[in-house]
């Protein structure tokens, strides 16, 4: 069987590849446990990542089904697993409190556009020359920003005023709110963690996660547990999926997003292509950059129309997809419907989660994300290092944007100086 490098720069789906050889009995049979194993990892996480980023647990699920299903449908990867995604937390909460829900749908819309133009350009190949040290360096950063916006509900803390965006001054109003520290939910938000670190140590192939919060449901529900859970928050989730509807739009909305339109493309083209290339290692084949932007445009799209949020390839769902058997993007496709039987069956049950059991999903989140060997690697060449160095503590301090943007240019003068300086012309 070909590995698809003959292909890699076709705009077609690989769904359409995959059918045209032949699809089998024995194959549905290993996508449909792959897309069951996945859909129990999403159904959590999905619902975390979207209470960490301003909106309710709903809106998260409704981006995993529209948008994993569009990305499996139309992608450029076998196994590329689509949905919401812990990067985003910051971007998303940010656009959020500035401009509403529906300046966020906007902004998602916006940048789908932008990645649809992006494949359809045949740019996709670009993206993926970001030097290892960008990549590290605002991953990281994301990964720390992700760690201090769950310190609040992880540990059921009470803050005088609004909760601050940026990271340094974050931390020290969650620093003065310290005495007002819930025990409860400081116990079952660690617990959450220390469960799931468990169970992927001793039983890695079982769903750590869902085991996880589903337990510090049943404490909350059954001894009446002091905690904020997503019911007393957000009062439930619906019963399914809500019809499509556009948000509003003018010229001068547009224009006053665009630049957090732009991050949120920058963002998504670089995980998605990432993720789709974590996934080629895993499997020797080699996924289709230009047609995987396309999608992700699409799905993003789509996902805002549904009321979702933004959409991406996820590395950690896509890795597990192809561990637990996948051969096809009907993995994919399957998946969203697993997670949207979930929704419609167990809706009732979310009520009872406790905000911190989902915080304490987003902390191991945030402790896999981060890139610590690699990290660690990167800081033995000063070069590599001050790229590092200035990607990371940009994100922090601004923004993601920012980290990406100083961290390119950097790598860019030092790449000038090592090919036209003067140990070059010796």
């Amino acid at each position: 069987m070909p590995d698809g490098t003959a292909t890699a720069h076709t705009l077609w789906p690989k769904l359409a590849t995959m059918l045209s050889e032949g699809y089998r009995l024995d194959m549905l049979r290993k996508d449909a446990v792959a897309a069951l194993t996945v859909a129990i990892v999403a159904l959590p996480l999905s619902m975390a990542i979207a209470v960490a980023s301003g909106v309710s647990p709903d809106r998260g699920l409704y981006t995993a089904i529209i948008g994993g299903f569009l990305v499996s449908a139309l992608g450029g990867s076998r196994f590329q697993i689509g949905g919401p995604a812990g990067a985003f937390i910051v971007l998303v909460a940010a656009t959020v409190a500035r401009f509403g829900l529906q300046g966020l749908l906007v902004t998602v819309m916006m940048s789908g556009v932008m990645l649809t133009l992006l494949g359809l350009l045949r740019l996709g190949s670009l993206i993926r020359h970001i030097t290892d040290a960008v990549t590290v360096g605002f991953t990281c950063g994301i990964a720390a920003t992700i760690l201090a916006s769950q310190l609040k509900d992880l540990g059921g803390l009470t803050l005088t005023g609004v909760e601050p965006g940026p990271f340094f001054p974050k931390l020290f109003a969650l620093g003065q709110a310290l005495p007002s520290v819930n025990p409860v939910a400081a116990g079952i938000g660690a617990g959450v963690a220390a469960l799931i670190f468990l169970v992927r140590r001793w039983r890695p192939t079982w769903p750590g996660m869902l085991i996880a919060v589903v337990a510090a449901a049943l404490a909350a529900f059954v001894f009446h547990l002091p905690v904020q859970t997503i019911g007393g928050k957000f009062g439930g989730i619906p019963h399914g999926l809500p019809m499509p509807a556009l948000p509003p739009v003018s010229l001068d909305l547009l224009w006053l997003l665009l630049p957090t339109a732009l991050s949120f493309t920058l963002l998504g083209g670089i995980e998605s292509l990432l993720s789709a290339k974590v996934a080629d290692g895993m499997t020797a084949r080699k996924h289709r950059p230009n047609m995987e932007l396309v999608a992700q445009g699409i799905a993003n799209i789509a996902s805002a129309l549904f009321g979702g949020i933004s959409v991406t390839g996820t590395i950690a769902r896509t890795a597990t997809n192809v561990r637990a058997g996948a051969v096809s993007p009907l993995a994919g496709i399957m998946h969203a419907g697993f997670i949207l039987v979930f929704m419609l069956v167990a809706a009732p049950l979310a009520i009872f989660i406790p905000l911190s059991a989902l915080a304490g999903v987003l902390v191991v989140v945030a402790w896999n994300m981060a890139e610590k060997k690699e990290f660690a690697a990167l800081l033995r060449d000063w070069r590599t290092g001050a790229v590092l160095i200035a990607t990371f503590g940009l994100t922090l301090v601004k923004d993601l944007t920012w980290g990406i943007v100083a961290g390119c240019l950097l790598a860019a003068v030092f790449a000038l100086m090592k090919r036209f300086g003067p140990a070059a012309k010796a």
